[in-house]
């Protein structure tokens, strides 16, 4: 747990705490990371944050899944990931290994923002825009990249960006290149002629320029979908309706049918991949809810029925509710144009009220803040709005991790292990899958270090090499064929016991 790594925030998808079902616990909101806390903490350690090896000692560690701080605790980071997390008197620290006193301070894992533009910049907006060359783009997004990593940020989801360049970032941050969180990432978003976040509709007609995004009809958005795969899309971000900063489109009104949507979604589950869409209005919301869609993004004008269908569907909110203050604020100086100042005018407040109603009702809501908009690097002021519009302190940072995290992960025979378990033994019913992936992988491992040894080498020779495969995934495929006819699938609710 720290900002080192959110590899345990990622990958240990522990178990589904429901907003609904959390209590602050022993935090109030000035102690629940008070930003101040988190500020500082990352300022300790973050010029650090690249180094392989070092013991953060004395600390207190928030356990995000219970809201316990445990107190004099001591995290062991190895090459880069941690390796132990334990009481400081009974955690040894490697000889020579650096050690980091943080006594009288708080660590929490890696934050996790769910709706961030890295390649765009919160001071170019409008006609603004059209200044960025891709080349420009690029250079910004290992700016904000950096920015965003010292905020205490370590994952985001990337939910559009032109010219695969959120790709081309991401995969520099992986090879080490640069310093960043690790990223998802969407590529261009997918949408109407003419629509939001899909089309360019600041230049007129003379120009006809069409964005790189739009696809229209079912079999397009198809293909706008295999596009996307094919240069290195982690997840789909489409668009069910306008929205406020797109000139010539209204927040609420629908975009794309219902048709359209089910296409996309179906080609990208297909594919093992999530589907964010951009959603402000009730049909809209409704609309991508019926199709599939795993994430809403903004879900300012959601309703009653949205919010039930939410649930129901097991689809997460992603709600930025900080952002309207900077476009009322400061967007008319960053070039946003007069018509989207007024359609935040009418959207900001709606949406705060309605994100309230969504923690009553219990829906799942990500940490989600539209970095990119705004300046990158300040995506932490949303806790606060959070804890202000209806989320205790520890909803709020749960958000931005546990919740976050199990969101992210891809649709895999992990998710369907998780959803089948009962909330008590998620965890384990988790281990167990993982577990037979290593050992799969071992009985590889092993069988391709003896097929060089006697009488290995000719038995599996050549051809028998792959026949022998063959007939174990037969094997596996049959007892499968015999659990599947037997198996009564359930999927439970994470408030239930």
């Amino acid at each position: 747990m720290s900002f080192v790594t959110s590899q345990l925030a990622l990958r240990s998808i522990t178990k589904r705490l429901s907003p609904m079902a959390l209590s602050p616990v022993a935090l109030s909101p000035v102690a629940l990371v008070s930003l101040a806390v988190l500020v500082c903490v990352s300022a300790l350690i973050a010029p650090q944050a690249l180094a392989q090896n070092m013991a953060l000692k004395g600390a207190g560690v928030l356990d995000v899944t219970s809201g316990e701080i445990l107190q004099d605790h001591t995290v062991i980071v190895e090459d880069g990931r941690i390796q132990a997390v334990g009481p400081a008197r009974s955690t040894e620290i490697p000889r020579g290994m650096e050690v980091i006193d943080l006594q009288g301070h708080t660590l929490l894992p890696g934050l996790i923002d769910m709706h961030v533009h890295l390649t765009s910049g919160g001071g170019y907006h409008g006609y603004e825009r059209l200044k960025l060359t891709d080349e420009r783009r690029a250079i910004l997004g290992v700016v904000h990249a950096k920015q965003t990593l010292m905020a205490g940020f370590t994952t985001v989801r990337n939910v559009g960006a032109g010219s695969f360049g959120d790709v081309a970032l991401r995969d520099a941050i992986n090879d080490g290149d640069i310093p960043g969180p690790r990223m998802l990432v969407s590529g261009p978003p997918i949408g109407i002629t003419g629509g939001h976040c899909s089309d360019n509709n600041l230049l007129p007609p003379e120009y006809g320029i069409s964005g790189e995004g739009v696809a229209d009809g079912p079999w397009a958005a198809r293909t706008a979908v295999r596009r996307n795969i094919k240069y290195g899309a982690d997840l789909i971000k489409t668009c069910s309706t306008g929205g406020v900063l797109s000139k010539g489109t209204k927040v609420g009104a629908p975009q794309y049918t219902v048709e359209e949507l089910t296409a996309l979604v179906d080609e990208a589950h297909s594919r093992g991949l999530k589907v964010a869409s951009h959603a402000h209005g009730a049909q809209g919301i409704i609309n991508a809810l019926h199709a599939g869609a795993d994430t809403i993004e903004h879900a300012s004008f959601i309703d009653e029925e949205g919010i039930r269908l939410a649930i129901a569907n097991n689809a997460a909110l992603s709600m930025d509710i900080y952002v309207t203050e900077y476009i009322l604020g400061e967007g008319a100086g960053a070039g946003i144009l007069e018509e989207s100042l007024e359609k935040e005018r009418m959207t900001g407040s709606t949406q705060r009220a309605n994100f309230r109603k969504a923690v009553e009702a219990g829906a799942t809501i990500v940490y989600g803040t539209d970095a990119g908009v705004y300046p990158h690097g300040q995506n932490a002021k949303q806790f606060s709005r959070m804890v202000r519009f209806g989320m205790t302190p520890l909803q709020a940072i749960q958000s931005a991790t546990v919740t976050a995290a199990e969101v992210m992960v891809s649709i895999t025979c992990l998710e369907f292990s998780y959803t089948q378990a009962p909330p008590s033994i998620k965890s384990i019913v988790m281990s167990c899958y993982l577990a037979s992936i290593a050992i799969g992988n071992e009985f590889t491992a092993v069988i391709n270090a003896m097929i060089s040894r006697p009488p290995l080498d000719q038995w599996l020779s050549g051809a028998n090499y792959y026949w022998f495969f063959t007939g174990v995934m037969l094997c596996a495929a049959i007892a499968f064929v015999g659990v599947a006819l037997r198996y009564s699938g359930r999927t439970y609710n994470p408030d239930s016991a």
